[in-house]
């Protein structure tokens, strides 16, 4: 909503009840507004603008037999309509300086097109010496819009659609979850920047191994169901045997997405969402591996060392989420096909994760903002055998169960901070397949 020309600010778009999607703000002093423009400003976010109530201070006037509105500041014509509109208007003559509250739309098309306020209570006259409060500075419309769908309630006539992070300015949510992969787009026509830190250790016999990998990821979002995103891995690995030592840094393979949200139902408080998403993982990382001289190890072992995991490998993942109150529930299933890379690859994986979600606080949750997320997520790993020297690896498979929770915190409506602990619940893995003991994951998340 703040890419129309006449919204104000991110910040300044105010969210009075997140419950019914219920949002307030004070368009440019310069610019005059349109209903219509809104409306389809937030459908192509993904979002359905029920209706939207203005108050306005301007002059009176007569066209014909029409009354109107003129505001001072932007020129624009309100025109305005209901049953008894004279006894609204009472004795109020042309030029008064008045204040109408009402709701708000669009009558016509294009050059044809003007704007319409039915006034829902009576018209109040202003002195043109009556300082105005701040809500009415610049003599500017505000407007209570509802970004919402319709649903068969009579208790709860709106549908607050809360997609994580989609709707604009303060209205945005973290995008939650950690480790699972969310079917959100993040921002519409904006993005995200996304660093996160996971400290890991593994080991195998008497051999332990220590990884600090940071991983910097990069969305964009243009369009309502499209997400790009590229991901950029830096990794530093030591390890030691008890006899000898060593340490290695370098850049692991870059991966490019794309993710194309193909379903989206909106309910009360929540909705329900899942896309697929496609990834090509490069084969550019460091794939020099210590030699038998570093240390005492098998080949298969020593290529776990490295930064990467193989070659080319397309990666396929489909994600769905289901939103309800405080609660969130989603998943992803994901496939990875592994290419070698001068003659080695571990074994092509199938990946099943759960996230289960509660916002803790605040506890009185009426508008969006310092959310306190408890998280909790697991991991179900196939992996098949590997390939080293264009033959297959026995001992190389395994199947593993991790589970992990976490806290996410939203500390600003664009910056999110997020840590999980990852453990293993289940692991039986061969005997040349590093064992992961633990995975700690700090995060941050920026939006733009």
């Amino acid at each position: 909503m703040s890419r129309l020309d006449y919204a104000p600010k991110l910040k300044a778009i105010q969210v009075t009840d997140i419950k019914k999607g219920i949002g307030v703000f004070t368009p440019k002093g310069d610019k005059q507004v349109s209903f219509a423009a809104l409306k389809e400003t937030l459908k192509k976010a993904g979002y359905t603008l029920d209706s939207a109530n203005i108050t306005l201070v301007g002059k009176l006037t007569r066209e014909d037999k029409a009354w109107a509105l003129i505001v001072p500041a932007s020129g624009q014509r309100f025109f305005l309509e209901g049953t008894d509109l004279d006894k609204v208007i009472g004795g109020l003559t042309v030029d008064s300086t008045v204040e109408i509250k009402g709701d708000w739309k669009t009558v016509g098309e294009g050059t044809s097109s003007h704007e319409i306020i039915v006034p829902n209570s009576a018209i109040k006259a202003m002195s043109t010496s009556e300082p105005k409060v701040a809500f009415f500075a610049n003599e500017q419309p505000i407007v209570r819009f509802v970004p919402a769908e319709l649903v068969a309630s009579e208790a709860d006539p709106f549908a607050y659609s809360g997609e994580a992070s989609e709707l604009p300015g303060s209205m945005a949510k973290p995008a939650a979850p950690i480790r699972v992969t969310s079917p959100g787009l993040t921002v519409y026509k904006g993005g995200a920047v996304t660093p996160r830190l996971y400290l890991i250790k593994q080991h195998i016999g008497n051999l332990e191994v220590n990884r600090q990998v940071l991983n910097l990821s990069v969305s964009y979002t243009p369009s309502p169901r499209v997400q790009w995103e590229v991901e950029v891995p830096i990794s530093r690995t030591s390890f030691d045997n008890g006899t000898t030592s060593g340490s290695g840094t370098g850049f692991g393979n870059i991966t490019v997405w794309s993710k194309y949200r193909f379903f989206r139902k909106v309910k009360t408080y929540g909705d329900r969402q899942a896309a697929i998403r496609f990834g090509l993982e490069l084969p550019i990382g460091k794939k020099e591996a210590p030699t038998q001289l570093q240390i005492n190890a098998p080949a298969f072992v020593r290529q776990q060392l490295t930064p990467i995991s193989g070659g080319l490998s397309p990666h396929f993942d489909l994600a769905f989420s289901q939103a309800g109150g405080r609660f969130i529930f989603g998943g992803n299933a994901e496939a990875i096909l592994r290419t070698e890379r001068d003659g080695f690859r571990i074994g092509h994986e199938v990946r099943v994760n759960t996230d289960t979600e509660y916002v803790l606080l605040p506890r009185h949750y009426a508008a969006p903002g310092h959310e306190l997320f408890l998280i909790m997520e697991t991991t179900f790993v196939h992996r098949g055998l590997g390939r080293l020297a264009g033959a297959s690896v026995p001992g190389s498979n395994s199947t593993e169960y991790y589970i992990a929770p976490g806290l996410q915190y939203a500390a600003a409506p664009q910056f999110v901070i997020e840590a999980s602990f990852q453990f293993a619940l289940v692991r039986n893995t061969g005997p040349l397949v590093l064992r992961n003991d633990l995975n700690i994951l700090l995060g941050v998340k920026y939006l733009f």
